[in-house]
């Protein structure tokens, strides 16, 4: 054998020996058991059976809860967390966000000044802010470019700390509509944006853009149907899709696994919605008693979005906060969507909770759930619409909403009973995703940084 040959292929040997022992060595870390975690809570939230339980132990390993036991018990070698002054519940879901946008007096002017990487860097604190109040998992219902799903993915890869996001991407509606981001700008700039910013005037168009979001990699649709409050035209409620555009919208989303969100004002439009097969109808500001009846026969979900009509209301006093005409209809649109909220839980419609997280400060989310009480919800319900309900609307109740055995380890905790008390659903101690703590005692931990 020549000699050279007989070196190399004994370099080799000892390669894929050294290569052997390190797949070995990695095949025993791999094999590994998952830490696990024992949560000692004073109370826990059953949000299945809507009750409130006394002292119970939530067993996480790894990502996983692996097991809801009554009273204070510690499987060997689980490190104990003592939650025993605090309730316990599932992580809570805001199944209406905007991550990478904020309000200000200058939001309008910044548009023209910023990048879409520094609506991107922002959105990081914004997560985190969200993550920190509770909020484990948000749907993202639009922004401006598509860099919600960079943020996703950045969180999903654990480079930064944030909420589950399952993004709608950029919404879609029609030229001039609400979803049109180029209303109020000067001639020269207010172009037809076009399908790939999701601007559709026809079923065609409408279909086109579906594949389009899905190619993008967004979870589900967002469409415009009527007027909105903060965009630059006339109409806050005007109906702005035909049925037809709708459902081809639906059937398209439906077809490619997504589910579709409808932020409607406007009785017509939100009919037309439900009618077209949206999953879930947005704000309902001006929905009556037909379109409530039809939304119960459907199935469809009401997500009523309370918080940003009470901040919208308070901030068009202010002078110069919003654009005159923007000022004029979130006066005139904001004060009513309690009303509409507290009727549609009294006619049984199937609500989720969100709040239009941007049009408010992220991190306040939480006061959505004194205001859902203010309108006549029990607080019970209202822990149910951000959890059971909201996971139900996402279609992931498999794995979010509540927990038990073989469940996401998504949990948080509060000092004292939200029942009695729903303002403390304001002051989270306690956050838990995916296994991974990042607040005790109210305090952030090095996960969070």
């Amino acid at each position: 054998m020549n000699k050279g040959i007989s070196i190399a292929r004994a370099a080799y040997a000892g390669v894929a020996l050294g290569l052997g022992l390190a797949s070995s060595v990695a095949s025993a870390e791999d094999a590994a058991p998952a830490p696990v975690t024992a949560l000692h809570c004073g109370h826990f939230i059953d949000t299945v059976a809507g009750k409130t339980l006394g002292a119970t132990t939530i067993v996480i390993e790894g990502k996983q809860v692996r097991e809801v036991q009554s009273g204070v018990v510690t499987p060997t070698g689980a490190k104990e967390i003592d939650l025993s002054t605090q309730t316990c519940l599932p992580g809570l879901i805001d199944a209406h966000t905007h991550l990478t946008d904020e309000t200000s007096r200058t939001a309008y002017v910044d548009q023209f000044h910023w990048n879409v990487a520094d609506y991107a860097v922002r959105s990081t604190v914004y997560a985190k802010r969200t993550l920190l109040a509770g909020f484990t998992t948000v749907r993202n219902v639009g922004d401006t470019d598509n860099e919600s799903v960079a943020l996703r993915n950045a969180i999903n890869a654990g480079i930064l700390p944030g909420p589950r996001i399952y993004t709608a991407g950029v919404a879609m509606g029609s030229t001039g509509g609400h979803a049109d981001p180029t209303n109020g700008y000067r001639s020269d700039l207010a172009v037809d944006p076009g399908r790939v910013v999701g601007i559709i005037n026809s079923p065609e168009d409408a279909v086109k853009a579906v594949r389009l979001h899905y190619k993008s990699g967004d979870d589900l649709i967002k469409i415009m149907p009527s007027g909105g409050v903060l965009d630059e035209s006339a109409s806050g409620d005007n109906a702005q899709l035909t049925l037809e555009e709708i459902q081809a919208v639906v059937n398209t989303a439906h077809d490619y696994g997504l589910t579709v969100a409808a932020h409607a004002h406007g009785a017509e439009a939100i009919r037309r919605a439900v009618v077209g097969g949206v999953d879930s109808i947005e704000h309902g500001t001006f929905m009556d008693a037909n379109d409530m009846k039809l939304m119960v026969e459907h199935g469809t979900y009401y997500v009523p979005t309370i918080i940003a009509g009470d901040f919208v209301a308070q901030h068009a006093k202010i002078p110069g906060y919003y654009p005159p005409q923007v000022a004029a209809k979130a006066a005139a649109i904001g004060p009513l969507i309690m009303a509409t909220a507290g009727r549609a839980y009294r006619a049984h419609v199937k609500i989720a909770f969100g709040t239009d997280a941007a049009v408010y400060p992220h991190g306040q989310n939480a006061h959505e759930f004194e205001l859902m009480v203010q309108a006549g919800m029990p607080p019970m319900f209202t822990l149910q619409a951000a959890t059971v309900n909201a996971a139900q609307l996402l279609k992931h109740d498999k794995d979010l909403g509540s927990l038990a055995a073989g469940k996401t380890a998504d949990v948080v905790a509060v000092p004292g009973d939200p029942i009695a008390d729903i303002s403390l659903m304001k002051s989270v101690s306690f956050v838990m995703k995916d296994g991974v703590v990042y607040k005790l005692d109210s305090v952030p931990t090095a996960a969070s940084w």
